[in-house]
């Protein structure tokens, strides 16, 4: 079996340096699994949600930089760091475990400073911890949020990001009744949220495929449609498959297209499990399938646009460390192509819901702003009365942020606009 704490420095140094996303970056290693695999994912997730803080205590308590050589140790002191300062692991495992790793994996030079270190730490925890002021985002990460939102937003963000999220789902039906036999509560929305984070296929209902895991927010995109039931659907960059399942599930004769056959075949297994069936599904690249389209048009497209996933950065805090601002504006660009190819698979009077779960405004709200302005045929839809009026904007788009249903654990950050495509 895989040492854990060898397997999480790894996939943290895949992280930092390849900017993987946390699950990429498991993958690549041999990771454990049960009980062991839940302490790795506390342990690398904790560690990327306390970074900021933790290079800052690092700093103070180790004058000298370590050589590049020995960059292994400071991957295995930013999580030695984080269990000594935030998880009840005993001291003595954390520094014993840590050091014998670094020794291994460098020389017993770099073990003994790593070791100096700890215990230094180790002996000041509550000094140190009284100066935590909750510090989570890196500059770059500021940079991007600072183009969109005011220094208030901002630190209401940082501080509702940092929570450890909870599990949302989307039923088929009677929401009231599963939330009761789930352990859950039903939100504005209709989404059920769980307390915990329990193992998803052991609970009720799972394998019936009455319900499929889902953010909150990610749920509002479809509901924005309002009744479709009978209406052909084209879902854009479907995988894996959440917003086609509440296609499906409301009538709409729904065309699944997405660029990775891996993916899609993620999406098939989802939909099986849950009993239901697209009318097609595409392996294309959208901008092509676009480009070249020659078909019946849709009454409906849903645009889940690729973008940076800054919204998600509560369940992936990699993002904070990852994304950097030509990360937004190289994926803004992309957009802009399938927006104004969109309307060449659209009929008359159709529905364009465009979505991304990014946070930046640059991907949602500017992006539909210049889109109306260079394309005249398409006009503005508000969406309202989808069960969540805080997130309705005054120019009628929706916008949730972490801090939106801040006393029920808070919401990814979502963006989402309708538009009707005139004669």
């Amino acid at each position: 079996m895989p040492d854990t704490r060898k397997t999480a420095i790894e996939i943290l140094q895949n992280i930092l340096e390849k900017k993987q996303f946390f699950k990429e970056a498991k993958n690549s290693v041999s990771a454990p699994e049960n009980q062991d695999s839940a302490f790795l994912n506390m342990l690398v997730l904790t560690t990327l949600r306390r970074l900021v803080f933790i290079k800052k205590t690092l700093h103070k308590y180790a004058k000298k930089k370590l050589p590049a050589k020995a960059a292994y140790a400071n991957y295995a002191l930013f999580l030695g760091i984080s269990e000594l300062l935030f998880m009840n692991t005993p001291d003595y495992a954390v520094i014993n475990s840590y050091v014998n790793l670094a020794k291994q994996q460098t020389d017993k030079f770099v073990a003994g400073f790593v070791n100096a270190v700890l215990r230094k730490i180790a002996a000041d925890k509550d000094e140190i911890l009284a100066e935590d002021s909750g510090e989570f985002f890196t500059s770059e990460f500021f940079k991007i949020l600072n183009t969109g939102y005011g220094k208030k937003t901002v630190a209401k963000i940082q501080l509702s990001a940092q929570q450890e999220p909870p599990l949302d789902i989307t039923v088929k039906q009677l929401p009231e009744i599963w939330a009761e036999k789930l352990g859950g509560t039903v939100l504005t929305n209709g989404s059920i949220r769980l307390k915990n984070n329990a193992k998803i296929p052991e609970l009720p209902g799972y394998d019936d495929g009455e319900w499929w895991v889902q953010d909150a927010a990610a749920s509002l995109a479809v509901k924005a449609l309002g009744k479709i039931s009978g209406q052909r659907v084209l879902d854009l960059c479907a995988a894996p498959g959440g917003k086609t399942a509440q296609l499906i599930a409301a009538g709409a004769k729904t065309t699944a297209l997405d660029i990775s056959d891996k993916r899609l075949i993620t999406l098939d297994e989802n939909l099986n499990r849950l009993n239901f069936q697209t009318e097609r599904t595409i392996c294309a690249d959208a901008l092509e399938y676009l480009k070249n389209f020659d078909e019946e048009p849709y009454d409906i497209i849903l645009l889940d646009a690729p973008c940076s996933a800054t919204g998600t950065l509560r369940r992936h805090p990699e993002t904070v460390h990852i994304k950097s601002s030509a990360d937004i504006q190289k994926m803004a660009a992309l957009q802009k192509q399938l927006l104004n190819l969109a309307g060449k698979a659209l009929k008359n009077n159709g529905i364009l819901l465009y979505c991304t779960c990014s946070i930046s405004k640059i991907e949602g709200e500017n992006q539909i702003a210049e889109f109306l302005k260079d394309n005249h045929n398409f006009k503005l839809l508000p969406i309202k009365n989808i069960g969540f009026k805080e997130a309705e904007t005054p120019e009628g788009y929706i916008r949730t942020l972490p801090f939106h249903l801040a006393e029920q654990g808070g919401m990814d950050a979502f963006f989402i606009a309708k538009l009707q495509k005139e004669a």
